[in-house]
């Protein structure tokens, strides 16, 4: 911008300095006479744009005037400047870290997984996404004392140093399941601490994969198996034992049935139901033979049976 503009001044001195020179040709005169005039048009909207500068949504602007950091921050919008400054624009909006085994899905197009050591000596491997941004307010700080090359002379190394820093303090298999989130915490309070005063603001640390040896991994999955068995064992013991009580409850059931009813029939209660028989038996038409044995109970023949 401030070359365009040198280079205006310089048209103008030209021309102005030709015109002089044709004074005589009353036609070159007027032509070199115009040239200046656009010349100083052009020299005035140079100037007007280069006092304005607009800054997009979620971005801030940095203000340098000859090698000098500007402590006031342009926010989004259009803000008026002084049109000598060069305005740095810097991303404020969430950005994500990503640390991945899989290619082409982290920042770096390899395997960027971190491989870490935890107590119990094993080495894992960690797939990790870190959401961050810039403090709008500091946005001019982080510019002056790192650049704009943050990510990777305080991102990055942040993110690794916290991983292994933390990983020592916890077994393998604390990490990969027990105390998941314990570890996340204190990973999280690390780069917190790495970021303090650097102008970025930690939003949430995403552990999204841990990928131990083979041999822990195979025992865990052994280790698993065998509380499922145990847990369908547990239910079947219970189911049996369910079916178990239903039985004996049916059969005390019985039981009491059979010794109420026993208890129940006398011989009165007999000799009531002879009597009710043989009166229902006298109502038939059919020809019968009652015989009384000795406790006046009556044995039924039909005719058929003589």
């Amino acid at each position: 911008m401030i070359a365009l503009i040198i280079f205006l001044i310089i048209v103008v001195l030209v021309v102005t300095s030709l015109k002089r020179t044709a004074s005589g040709n009353e036609k070159l005169a007027k032509l070199f006479g115009i040239i200046r005039n656009v010349a100083y048009i052009c020299i005035l909207l140079v100037i007007i744009f280069s006092c304005v500068v607009q800054v997009g949504p979620g971005e801030v602007g940095v203000q340098t005037l000859f090698g000098s950091v500007q402590d006031r921050v342009l926010y989004s919008g259009l803000n008026v400047v002084n049109p000598l400054v060069d305005v740095e624009i810097m991303d404020v909006k969430t950005q994500v870290y990503t640390m991945s085994v899989a290619q082409d899905e982290g920042n770096l197009k390899n395997d960027d997984a971190i491989w870490a050591l935890s107590m119990d000596g094993l080495t894992i491997k960690l797939d990790v996404s870190v959401w961050y941004r810039l403090s709008e307010s500091e946005a001019q700080q982080v510019f002056r004392t790192i650049g704009v090359d943050y990510v990777a002379k305080i991102v990055r190394p942040a993110i690794r140093t916290a991983l292994r820093d933390v990983s020592v303090m916890y077994s393998a298999t604390d990490i990969y399941s027990g105390k998941r989130g314990d570890f996340v915490t204190g990973v999280t309070k690390n780069i917190e601490d790495a970021f303090k005063n650097r102008g970025i603001i930690l939003e949430r640390v995403l552990l999204r994969n841990v990928e131990l040896p083979e041999t822990v991994r195979s025992a865990i999955d052994e280790k698993i198996a065998a509380e499922q068995k145990a847990q369908q064992m547990v239910y079947v013991l219970q189911k049996e034992k369910q079916e178990a009580e239903r039985k004996r409850v049916e059969a005390q059931g019985i039981s009491d049935y059979n010794k109420i009813v026993s208890q129940s029939i006398t011989d009165q209660v007999l000799q009531l139901k002879g009597i009710e028989a043989t009166l229902e038996l006298s109502k038939s038409s059919n020809s019968k033979m009652v015989i009384m044995n000795g406790k006046n109970m009556p044995l039924i023949f039909g005719a058929s049976n003589f």
